[in-house]
């Protein structure tokens, strides 16, 4: 679906941005790819959209020839401004261009209130940080209706990781205890430039409406301990909590021998419960 604005390249040129790997920056130049990224989010008709670090644009226009009524694009690199305000200037009243950083920008004052979905080509550099951040936002049910995310594979594999395997960890824990996670397809580093040296996935993760109760800061303090020190038994590794963790393991009703991958996302919920003061 064309848009009649410029090729990337050419965008990518007049401006000079190339990408910058202190920003984390990857960019897409397919617009073939990035349509099929903002199909990913689902119907766009109507809905506003929050982007991570857009660069020159590309999935921004495809966000935007998809039907997003509206788009918020956080981009932290002050070179790719001008690129975006044509982008901005051709659908008049769609994309609004924030100047700033998302590991500390607060988008919710621009919603009133309504929800938004959220769809980036994150940046890797800061991309667990934010789905970290997005996965502990209170209240829950969150702001945003889905996120689709595109991570590394390795990530990507974590994020969407089942008890048991050897890629289950902490990000598997939160993002399975709120949201339901899967990966949706995976992209070629050579469609990137400057190509990465992995491969890398579009993740969807839908909120849960009722996720188990349970204080977020503690579950994050139960899972960083217990996977810190994963080969450990949790007898050993929760330690690092500065309690002692055998009546916080017993009142969980969890085998103290255990490992860390072997705990279901409810054992690792009761266990934060216990830690915090609030019965199972």
């Amino acid at each position: 679906m064309s848009d009649d604005l410029p090729p990337l390249r050419e965008v990518i040129r007049r401006h000079d941005l190339r990408a910058r790997k202190s920003l984390g920056q990857n960019f897409l130049l397919d617009l073939n790819l990035t349509g099929r990224i903002a199909r990913a989010g689902g119907p766009l008709d109507g809905s506003t959209v929050i982007e991570i670090g857009p660069g020159p644009g590309g999935l921004t226009r495809a966000l935007l020839t998809n039907g997003a009524h509206r788009v918020i694009a956080i981009e932290r690199d002050e070179r790719a401004l001008a690129a975006l305000s044509e982008i901005a200037s051709h659908y008049p009243g769609r994309l609004d261009i924030v100047s700033a950083d998302a590991m500390t920008f607060d988008p919710r004052p621009l919603l009133d209130g309504k929800p938004a979905r959220i769809i980036a080509n994150l940046p890797y550099n800061i991309a667990t940080a934010l789905l970290v951040g997005w996965l502990t936002t209170e209240p829950w049910p969150p702001w945003f209706d889905r996120l689709v995310l595109m991570f590394q594979r390795e990530v990507a594999e974590r994020i969407t990781a089942v008890p048991g395997s050897k890629k289950y960890g902490r990000l598997s824990v939160l993002a399975g205890w709120r949201t339901e996670a899967r990966i949706l397809f995976d992209v070629a580093a050579s469609a990137f430039v400057p190509p990465p040296k992995v491969t890398s996935s579009l993740v969807e993760l839908v909120p849960r409406a009722t996720p188990l109760p349970c204080p977020s800061a503690a579950l994050q303090r139960v899972t960083e301990a217990a996977f810190g020190q994963r080969r450990k038994m949790l007898r050993q590794s929760l330690k690092s909590l500065g309690c002692d963790p055998m009546p916080l393991l017993a009142a969980a009703g969890i085998a103290p021998t255990a490992r860390a991958e072997e705990i279901p996302i409810a054992g690792f919920v009761t266990l934060a419960r216990v830690m915090s003061g609030n019965a199972p």
